[in-house]
């Protein structure tokens, strides 16, 4: 069985949320089933994959019954490397909590983002216009804001992971929220690139055809150097764990850092944005003022 899989690691989260909902230790469960307890803690981090018959043993532990143990047995399946797509609604919450907690095994992050700032790096204020345009209901935004500056931890934890963020120059000059919230995200990005765990590279508009102009991609590598790829469009996410699939965003990754400019220039130029859309903002609103008086 292949490891650390975005699906394996999906069933390992439902696993532990059946024993912590039933208030049972690892310890006291794998008591129960005549194992070592390392043998629980791995199926739950998707450290080791269990079989459907061992699922279904956990379950029957836990007292876990009817149509909810059958999704969780069903997802035991299949935990290999093939592409995992969450276009349904049953399983968008599942892939989230999945991509989650790659996140958190992440010690490398990647992201291609050409026209709007990584998701790791945007202000509240940046994320919650993204939704509210986007028309999520009013009512979920707030939690999904949430979430995501929540996802921000694994930047600054005890053991930060490494962060490059490669970011189209357009995503610098989308006036998504409006020019105050685009100037505090700017803003952000520069204080976020003094961390020395964050590599922030800007890619310039008007270069030669690159694997970039393909879309965005996020590439995270776990412990033990297992990488997958977490691909979203405006109405699913797909994880790619295949070795060779992964492989091909690697050379994109490098690819993109040739052509980027340095971090030096990064912020530079990030700066000088930032400058501008703030005097042209300030310009306008004292024209505005100007013509109300």
């Amino acid at each position: 069985m292949i490891r650390n899989t975005p699906k394996a690691i999906a069933l390992g989260a439902k696993l532990r949320a059946a024993r912590e909902t039933a208030g049972i230790s690892q310890r006291m469960l794998a008591k129960q089933l005549r194992l070592d307890q390392s043998v629980v803690s791995r199926s739950e981090s998707g450290e080791r994959v269990p079989s459907q018959d061992e699922v279904a043993a956990i379950l029957d532990a836990v007292g876990v019954t009817g149509a909810e143990r059958d999704e969780i047995i069903e997802s035991a399946r299949d935990t290999s490397g093939s592409p995992w797509q969450g276009a349904d609604l049953p399983e968008q919450p599942v892939q989230l909590a999945a991509l989650l907690d790659v996140e958190q095994m992440t010690q490398d992050y990647v992201e291609w983002s050409p026209l709007v700032i990584p998701g790791l790096l945007q202000v509240s204020s940046y994320a919650r216009a993204i939704m509210r345009a986007a028309g999520v209901p009013d009512g979920e935004i707030e939690t999904r804001v949430a979430i995501r500056m929540g996802r921000k931890d694994i930047l600054t934890r005890k053991k930060a992971a490494r962060c490059t963020a490669l970011i189209g120059e357009s995503a610098l000059r989308q006036m998504i929220g409006g020019p105050e919230v685009v100037v505090e995200q700017l803003d952000y990005l520069l204080a976020m690139s003094g961390l020395r765990t964050i590599d922030l590279r800007v890619v310039t508009t008007g270069t030669d055809w690159h694997p970039g102009l393909y879309g965005p991609f996020v590439l995270l590598t776990m412990e033990g150097g297992v990488s997958v790829v977490h691909l979203e469009n405006a109405r699913s996410a797909v994880f790619v764990p295949d070795e060779d699939d992964v492989a091909v965003y690697q050379s994109a990754v490098l690819e993109l850092l040739g052509i980027a400019l340095s971090p030096e220039q990064s912020t530079e130029l990030i700066r000088s944005e930032a400058e501008r859309i703030a005097r042209t903002h300030d310009s306008h609103v004292a024209e505005v003022d100007q013509q109300r008086s």
